[in-house]
């Protein structure tokens, strides 16, 4: 192939906001286009997306990519998707027809059925008997589920659509009960897949039905340990597995654009979950590596080798990606309300924008002992509370603006802290102690400083704004055969650049303790509030 025609195509489906950018050999964007993501809430607590519209913006943004690039898409030599993880459709295999809207990994249907399945007698015996089980064995899988909970972040219950949806620690899981749907499952004629899976086979015109082992991994349906889709599972919710699509390496060949929708074939070789499409995209390829990444939410991923991670603290093992024989596990520690705190103190009229919260908090020279627990969804790992409320203590006449904003920020430091303790502590890994940053709240340096001096970490923060999208080219531009784009994933160390690094201020952090200390005094007391999960 020649240099002419090395371009790469990266489709990023967020949560938010939907990308198409093109890509060179320098890993220099030349061609970009941007829609807002449509997400519907047909009730309070649904969040639902028009599959019809997504296809239809999905067109557009690699048309207009392309044309920014000034390419034609035979220009195009490859392509990679990454797209957020655990928002899932069911679809008919002849008629190509979903049978319901895309239920997105943010839906909130049935909150009060997870607290009566976890407080039941089958519920602690199947905690119970995996713990004696571990107890014997000492396989890690069983010391995973000796924690299973469902979570009530999702599940939905809908006679239309026909299907009960749960999540399990942010993993999906989906069960069938409308007969005329089971009817169509027992002629195997649905398909089951989460958006990746859908996209490919839209683009494909519908011809390819696959997905990858990062986005498989991101659901409750696979067992990381055993490398397969869980017959246990499987058995538990009475679903088929031959719904389910076949799982691919990561970077490889997926399938084929259909010509007709952009004039010519281009060759889909990458699909990606996000978090992981951002941990290859800063270079985390060795045992210890960690990424961080601070937008919706926080996001700590610590690549643990060969072997998955079994926590029992709330770390999920996840799948990094699989190349080849190269298979890379990662523990993710997530916590939820990044991105909503501070449009939250936005919208209070605490600042006009976010970009000015550091010079704010700097402002001042403490919070005056102002304490902000982020909890508006819960608290996730490693407190696991899902009935916490947000909470915002020790309010005096002399507290100002600027003590707010002081907090808030704190807050988001002291819960990133909470993460990366947990996954110092349980994988027992020897972790870097350069830490890779990337998205949008990571460009606020007061949050960036107090979190290196925490993790007495240097903090590294890489001068490209979107590294989902460019793990999508990566992978892509990687994949084995006549399209590769790069060599080795050398080339990508060299490309990824840095833009600031943070270095840890030692004579800060007993001052951080002290105030950690006490902010948890105050987390402690936002915990088991809501006695009515679906508050």
């Amino acid at each position: 192939m020649s240099d002419s025609k090395k371009f790469v195509l990266a489709l990023d489906v967020g949560t938010t906001v939907l990308r198409a950018h093109v890509y060179d050999r320098n890993a220099s964007i030349i061609g970009a286009s941007t829609e807002k993501i449509q997400v519907l809430h047909p009730h309070p607590g649904w969040s639902e997306m028009d599959p019809d519209l997504l296809w239809q913006q999905v067109q557009s943004v690699i048309h207009e990519a392309i044309r920014d690039a000034f390419l034609t898409a035979s220009d195009i030599s490859c392509m990679g998707i990454t797209t957020q993880r655990n928002t899932f459709i069911t679809w008919d295999k002849d008629t190509g027809e979903p049978f319901h809207p895309f239920i997105t990994w943010q839906d909130l249907r049935c909150s009060s059925m997870v607290k009566s399945w976890n407080e039941s007698l089958f519920m602690s015996v199947f905690n119970k008997s995996c713990r004696v089980l571990y107890w014997i064995t000492r396989i890690k899988r069983f010391l995973a589920a000796s924690v299973l909970r469902y979570k009530s972040n999702q599940i939905m219950h809908d006679e239309k659509v026909g299907i009960r949806v749960v999540e399990i620690k942010k993993k999906t899981l989906v069960f069938i009960y409308n007969f005329q749907l089971r009817k169509r499952i027992a002629d195997e004629k649905v398909n089951f897949g989460t958006l990746d899976t859908w996209l490919l086979w839209k683009l494909s015109g519908e011809k390819a039905f696959f997905t990858d082992y990062s986005c498989a991994s991101s659901t409750a349906f696979y067992d990381p340990f055993q490398m397969e889709w869980s017959p246990i599972i499987s058995l538990l919710l009475s679903l088929p597995l031959h719904i389910l699509p076949p799982i691919k390496d990561t970077s490889g060949h997926f399938g084929k654009c259909d010509e007709r929708l952009f004039g010519s074939e281009i060759p889909i070789t990458a699909i990606v979950a996000d978090q992981q499409a951002a941990m290859f995209s800063q270079c985390c390829f060795k045992k210890g590596d960690m990424k961080l990444t601070m937008g919706t939410g926080t996001f700590f991923d610590c690549n643990t080798g060969s072997k998955p991670h079994a926590s029992i603290a709330g770390l999920y093992p996840l799948i990094g990606w699989k190349i080849g024989e190269e298979l890379v596990y990662l523990a993710e520690g997530i916590t939820a309300d990044t991105g909503v705190c501070l449009e939250w103190a936005k919208d209070l009229g605490l600042f006009d924008d976010v970009s000015q919260t550091s010079d704010i908090a700097v402002s001042v020279p403490s919070s005056d002992k102002v304490y902000f627990i982020p909890a508006f969804s819960g608290l996730q790992a490693p407190i696991n509370d899902d009935s916490a409320c947000t909470t915002l203590i020790g309010i005096k006449p002399t507290t100002t603006k600027a003590h707010f904003v002081r907090a808030v920020l704190e807050a988001l430091a002291f819960r990133g802290y909470q993460v990366h303790s947990t996954i110092l502590n349980e994988t027992r890994t020897k972790l870097t102690t350069n830490i890779r940053c990337d998205g949008g709240v990571t460009n606020n340096d007061f949050l960036m400083q107090m979190l290196a001096d925490m993790t007495k970490c240097h903090l590294d923060r890489s001068p490209h704004r979107d590294m989902t999208s460019l793990g999508a080219a990566f992978l892509a531009g990687l994949a084995v055969g006549t399209f590769g784009v790069w060599e080795s994933k050398e080339d990508f160390i060299k490309l990824r650049g840095s833009e600031k690094i943070f270095v840890p201020q030692n004579d800060r952090v007993e001052k951080h303790l002290e105030d950690f200390a006490e902010w948890k005094r105050a987390m402690e007391r936002s915990m088991k509030w809501y006695t009515n999960v679906d508050v």
